[in-house]
């Protein structure tokens, strides 16, 4: 089975990878998700991060905000029809650009009186993406192909608070389809995908220029899928989400990959032969 193991795409996805997959022979493609630009990233974090109560809208004004978030579904939207004309089926989980209520790593509750735009784009890309037959999503859920099994998770876009009910409530879902795919894990034939990478790992440190100084050096990936995999060493780990992450580690007796992000050209491949062997081709 080949695998092409992609995701941060930041509202593009260019022709190299319809040659990679047809030169490749590609069986399955797999996302890690966050399929939007984020235009509004350097006045996010110049206004807002870090700063709960502070709304970027009340800053650049409503008119502004939605016609930057607008733009940017629609171009996370046109992924969705690329990846749909593909002849290979695409699995994929949801990135924080995706789905941008963090309800599997802490407490989310939505604001009283919160803006009806600032609602809706939760859930844009989540309804948008029911329209795409050939793109399955599966976190907190699971799916098949051929002898494997692929169980996923979003993740979140930082470690989580382990204490709170959403990330209990998230780590019983995933136990149950660890679960429930025991003889297939014991195996070694259970595929574990999220958008975030595993915490505390080479994958996760944020190291980038431009990082805010509240995160820079520290290690962001998500505690939820560090336990799980701790726990459970499914044989594989595909994420992304942390773009100067990009690499593979192994973590107990699973292989962990941050793939790298789709809009500066990333990826890899993934080999798992009939033995069970995996090797890993990185896209540059």
């Amino acid at each position: 089975m080949k695998i092409l193991a992609i995701g941060d795409f930041d509202g593009r996805f260019p022709k190299k990878y319809l040659d990679i997959i047809k030169k490749e022979k590609i069986d399955l493609v797999v996302s890690d998700g966050d399929y939007p630009p984020f235009s509004i990233k350097k006045l996010f974090f110049k206004h807002v991060y870090g700063k709960e109560d502070v709304k970027l809208w009340e800053i650049i004004g409503k008119k502004k905000y939605q016609s930057m978030i607008t733009t940017d579904l629609r171009k996370g939207e046109e992924v969705f029809k690329k990846l749909n004309k593909l002849k290979v089926p695409v699995f994929t989980v949801l990135g924080n650009h995706d789905y941008w209520v963090h309800d599997d790593v802490s407490d989310y509750k939505s604001s009283k009186g919160e803006w009806n735009f600032e609602k809706d784009r939760h859930f844009f890309l989540v309804k948008k993406l029911k329209k795409y037959g050939n793109i399955k999503r599966f976190d907190y859920s699971y799916l098949k192909f051929g002898d494997y099994v692929f169980i996923g998770a979003r993740g979140g876009s930082f470690p989580g608070h382990v204490k709170s009910k959403g990330y209990k409530k998230h780590r019983k879902i995933l136990e149950r389809l660890f679960k429930g795919f025991r003889k297939e894990n014991k195996e070694r034939k259970v595929i574990f995908v999220s958008h975030n990478v595993p915490y505390n790992t080479k994958l996760d440190k944020i190291t980038a220029k431009d990082a805010h100084k509240k995160a820079k050096g520290k290690h962001y990936g998500s505690k939820l899928v560090r336990r799980i995999i701790d726990k459970y060493h499914p044989v594989l780990h595909l994420a992304g989400h942390i773009d100067e992450g990009r690499g593979m580690q192994k973590i107990g007796r699973t292989l962990a990959v941050n793939s790298g992000p789709v809009h500066s050209g990333k990826g890899s491949i993934i080999n798992i032969n009939n033995k069970g062997k995996i090797s890993v081709k990185f896209i540059k």
